[in-house]
């Protein structure tokens, strides 16, 4: 699915150039479980942002399913992110206006899909995440668990073929961790490629593929973490 080839990300701060990417070369097949793992300023945050079509690599190349990333404009890297990536994050990212409901619709929304179809849509993803009770609940009448399963439910709108989750447990509890967690494996279970960005090793483990960032460079790439 994902191939990187000799990827640099260089920033300049003042007078001095920052390399967050030094040269990174990376593979994941669809359906796996990798975990992206390494201490802040690893690098591991920017390799996201460019496997998500956040950010733009300054040198080397990202295929996607043979695609070209590299290649897109803003409009196609747009589209790209919204059809083919979901993203999962540590703040869930939610608007406090809205229900668990209509923050799932969004990515509907912005895909065109009609009024009746979306709504459909999102009370089945809400239901698929232990949340089906929940749909007219506005993000501060739910817990943090409960918050982070809605945006789980919203990253997954559009069938994404990649999940990408930035520190998804980085704000729970230790019990409410391990829940989402499971739903993760459970998700990959059912086909779904799951990267996800951590400096917890016990989150980490949890993954089938673990690779270590440090200093812009990858250090170790080990598989078989979970049975």
């Amino acid at each position: 699915m994902i191939e990187i080839r000799d990827l640099e990300k260089i920033y300049q701060m003042g007078d001095e150039t920052v390399a967050a990417l030094a040269g990174v070369s990376l593979t994941i097949e669809r359906g796996e479980h990798t975990a992206i793992i390494g201490a802040s300023g690893s690098g591991k945050s920017t390799m996201m942002n460019i496997l998500g079509g956040l950010d733009r690599p300054t040198r080397g190349s990202y295929h996607f399913e043979g695609e070209d990333v590299g290649a897109f404009d803003d409009n196609a890297l747009a589209d790209f992110r919204n059809r083919r990536i979901g993203f999962v994050f540590q703040s869930f990212q939610l608007l406090p206006r809205l229900t668990a409901l209509q923050n799932v619709e969004l990515p509907l929304v912005y895909a065109g899909m009609e009024p009746d179809e979306r709504r459909a849509r999102a009370a089945t993803l809400l239901e698929r995440v232990g949340l089906g009770s929940r749909t007219g609940h506005k993000p501060t009448q739910m817990s943090g668990g409960q918050q982070q399963r809605v945006a789980i439910a919203r990253a997954l709108a559009n069938s994404p073929d990649l999940l990408l989750a930035d520190e998804p447990t980085g704000a729970l509890d230790s019990q409410t961790g391990k829940d989402i967690l499971a739903l993760f494996h459970d998700l990959n279970a059912e086909g779904l490629t799951l990267v996800l960005v951590t400096h917890d090793t016990k989150v980490a483990d949890q993954a089938r593929r673990r690779v270590t960032f440090e200093d812009g460079r990858i250090i170790t790439d080990e598989r078989g973490a979970r049975s």
